[in-house]
């Protein structure tokens, strides 16, 4: 047995021989985290066609499961200039399998409503600013956030509504042949905004691509889905502000998460990935007037060039 990998959560993850092949052992504590989600989702994403892997046997008591092994090659270390077009591509077409064929009323998946929406954003304000920074925000500070916070949720909401895995990003996804990619890491889906997994993999938070690449790459899946039917004629302008804005939602989730990874599980390794998160916020707020509060913010109290401390 050897370690496979470990994740933002409380899972672990083991490689182990069974069968005369490797298998993978997950390990999620049971007082922690419920395995049920996990196994229903896999089943359910493998009947779409995506490359999800095969739970084999498991013990949710102890929260323990046998699964099939994507193998080790994480897209975050192969992706580069050359290998991007292939590996995105397989990504997007995986993608957008995803969102046409999994039924947005189908009673698997919560909703990615409000309350939801809001509690994700509301790590930012509590675990970035709050607790790793220590700022007191001001009344107008906050009611900046409270409106920020709004009129995110409702860019979210307006969207057509889909099947989402909420963390389809460069380390959640496997280099596989055949059957690229392998999808890890999809526990915790919901059905929401037609962007979200799009902008998560594009505007990934371990990895950035130029603007124009990215907005050419969202405005081909655009025309992917409604080539497959999945959103109407909505024009690109408004496609690329859903896309904007919905990463400002996940990004200041992700800023929030990583603060709290450190300062209460006691992984520091995330904090280095906040600059490029809050870049990501910073240089969608400068281009959205709705957003001009959290974009002075971010600039009045100097976190738009924040650094880990070393």
């Amino acid at each position: 047995m050897a370690p496979a990998s470990s994740d933002a959560s409380f899972r672990r993850y083991f490689r182990v021989w069974y069968d005369d092949q490797t298998r993978i052992v997950m390990d999620a504590p049971p007082d922690k985290e419920d395995c049920r989600p996990f196994v229903a989702i896999a089943q359910a994403l493998r009947g779409l066609g995506l490359n999800a892997p095969t739970v084999l046997d498991g013990d949710f008591d102890q929260g323990l499961l046998l699964l099939t092994d994507l193998g080790s090659r994480q897209y975050l270390a192969e992706l580069n200039d050359h290998s991007v077009p292939g590996l995105y591509g397989d990504a997007l077409e995986a993608l957008a399998r995803l969102q046409t064929s999994g039924d947005p009323d189908s009673a698997l998946l919560p909703a990615y409503d409000a309350a939801l929406l809001h509690r994700e954003m509301d790590l930012f304000r509590d675990w970035f600013l709050g607790r790793l920074l220590a700022l007191e925000l001001s009344a107008a500070e906050q009611h900046t956030l409270d409106q920020t916070f709004a009129a995110l949720s409702a860019n979210a909401l307006e969207q057509p509504q889909v099947w989402v895995h909420r963390d389809y990003h460069s380390r959640n996804l496997m280099v596989t042949d055949p059957d690229n990619p392998g999808v890890l890491d999809f526990q915790d889906a919901v059905v929401g905004a037609v962007t979200y997994d799009l902008v998560s993999l594009l505007r990934d938070c371990y990895i950035a691509w130029p603007r124009p690449q990215v907005e050419t790459w969202a405005l081909d899946h655009r025309a992917r889905l409604r080539a497959l039917g999945m959103i109407g004629l909505d024009d690109a302008d408004q496609f690329l502000r859903w896309f904007d804005l919905m990463g400002v939602q996940r990004h200041l989730k992700a800023v929030g998460i990583f603060a709290r990874l450190n300062l209460r599980d006691g992984k520091p390794g995330y904090l280095g990935d906040i600059p490029r998160t809050l870049g990501y916020v910073l240089a969608v707020a400068e281009r959205y007037p709705e957003l001009a509060g959290l974009r002075d913010l971010l600039r009045t109290r100097e976190l738009d060039c924040w650094e880990p401390a070393l």
